[in-house]
């Protein structure tokens, strides 16, 4: 038992930095814990893109450019209304599932749900757990749990995007910075969630990164054609 006891001490350390709900409501709860998560995924997995460009006449999305599902690759397709509608559903998705977790389920769920919508953006069981990066959902995301969170790093998205015109690094830099910003402008939890999905993404953009690093990343264009 005396072993347990720096391990717990830092655990809650931890705990209290990151706005992580206690284990004990988490396992008293379970059910409903369990059924907002599923209902998040779920949300989260609807592909936008793909299900937009397929109707729009633009084909699979998967098979050009980078493959992605998401709204900058839809813009490849030379539709920047395709891509502009893609990038509004995929913030929506977030936003309304914390919304809604929020405002019916309460902060503890909604830690969960925030989560879970990005994770079911990013690896949706029927296209074989390869989604988006989950930049748009996850700005969706802080946007609905402290607007201001939402906005810092959307502008810093856009401020990194017109000066280095690459939209990969534009979202890691936006989205590193996005648990700070929850630190600073909102509470733990908001720069908890934030810092989650912060490696989320990293890890959904280890291509990117690797071609940045190569210098053979594709940079943002907005003419079509």
């Amino acid at each position: 038992m005396e072993g347990a006891s720096p391990i717990l001490y830092y655990w809650g350390i931890v705990q209290a930095a990151l706005g992580i709900p206690d284990w004990k409501i988490v396992i008293y709860g379970w059910q409903s814990f369990l059924l907002a998560s599923i209902v998040a995924y779920l949300v989260g997995a609807v592909p936008w893109g793909l299900m937009l460009t397929a109707i729009a006449g633009k084909g699979d999305i998967r098979k050009i450019g980078s493959g992605n599902i998401g709204a900058t690759n839809v813009l490849r397709t030379g539709s920047k209304a395709l891509a502009a509608l893609t990038l509004l559903l995929d913030v929506g998705k977030g936003a309304i599932v914390v919304l809604g977790a929020r405002y019916y389920l309460g902060p503890d769920i909604t830690f969960f749900a925030a989560i879970f919508v990005v994770v079911g953006h990013m690896f949706p069981a029927w296209l074989k757990f390869r989604g988006g990066k989950g930049v748009a959902t996850t700005l969706g995301v802080l946007l609905a749990l402290a607007w201001p969170v939402g906005l810092a790093a959307l502008a810093t998205w856009l401020a990194m995007a017109l000066a280095f015109r690459y939209s990969s690094l534009s979202a890691l830099i936006a989205l590193g910075l996005a648990p700070v910003f929850g630190w600073l402008l909102a509470e733990p939890q908001v720069g908890g969630i934030a810092l989650i999905l912060a490696v989320l993404v990293c890890f959904k953009h280890a291509g990117n990164i690797r071609r940045l690093l190569a210098g053979t990343e594709s940079k943002i264009r907005l003419r079509s054609g």
